[in-house]
C-alpha cells in the first residue's frame, strides 16, 4: 500500500489543480455586441512617404491577431480608430569612420496620435493619445533603403502599443 501513496498524492494534487482552474476563462473584457472596429488609413504628417499605409496594415493585422475585434467597414463598426502619424525623430547611433565619418546606424522614432470613437454615440474613448515606437536601422550607404527596411519593425511595435491602448479602455471584470 505504501508504494501507491505517491501516486495517490499526485492524483489528488492534479484533481485539486483542475478543480481550481475550472472557473478560469480566456475572454475579452469588451462586450460581445461591441466587438467590431473600423481603422481608416492613418493620416501621414511624419514627412516619410508610405509609412501611413504600412502602419495601418500592421494595426489591422494586430487586431486580427489579438482576436477581440472583428475588422469592419465604417458603416458597420462599433468603434472607429483614427490615427495620425505626426512626429518622427532620427538619432545617429554609429559613425563609420572608415567611410568618411558617415552615420551607419540610426535610431528611428515614430509617434502616432490615436482617437477611438464609439460610432453609435459619438463618445470619445481615446482622444488624441500619443503612442511612440522606436527601432534602429543600418544604412549601408543608402539611407532611404535602410529607413524603408525599418518600416515593418516600427509599424509592428506601434501596432501592438495601439491595440494595447484600445483594449485598456475596458476595465477588468471581477
Amino acid at each position: 500500500m505504501r508504494t501507491y501513496r505517491p501516486l495517490i498524492l499526485a492524483a489528488a494534487a492534479a484533481a485539486s489543480l483542475i478543480a481550481g482552474c475550472a472557473s478560469y476563462r480566456f475572454t475579452s473584457r469588451v462586450p460581445e455586441e461591441l466587438r467590431s472596429i473600423a481603422v481608416p488609413v492613418f493620416e501621414n504628417e511624419s514627412g516619410f512617404p508610405e509609412i501611413d499605409a504600412v502602419v495601418t496594415q500592421y494595426v489591422l493585422r494586430e487586431f486580427q491577431r489579438e482576436g477581440t475585434f472583428k475588422i469592419s467597414g465604417l458603416d458597420n463598426a462599433s468603434f472607429k480608430l483614427l490615427g495620425k502619424l505626426d512626429k518622427t525623430d532620427m538619432q545617429s547611433l554609429n559613425i563609420d569612420r572608415n567611410s568618411g565619418s558617415h552615420t551607419s546606424e540610426y535610431r528611428y522614432g515614430l509617434v502616432a496620435r490615436i482617437t477611438l470613437i464609439e460610432r453609435s454615440t459619438g463618445k470619445l474613448l481615446i482622444d488624441d493619445m500619443p503612442i511612440k515606437a522606436n527601432t534602429t536601422f543600418l544604412t549601408h550607404g543608402d539611407m532611404l533603403t535602410g529607413l524603408q527596411d525599418a518600416y515593418p519593425r516600427i509599424a509592428k511595435e506601434l501596432s501592438r502599443a495601439i491595440a494595447d491602448a484600445v483594449l485598456a479602455q475596458w476595465p477588468a471584470q471581477p
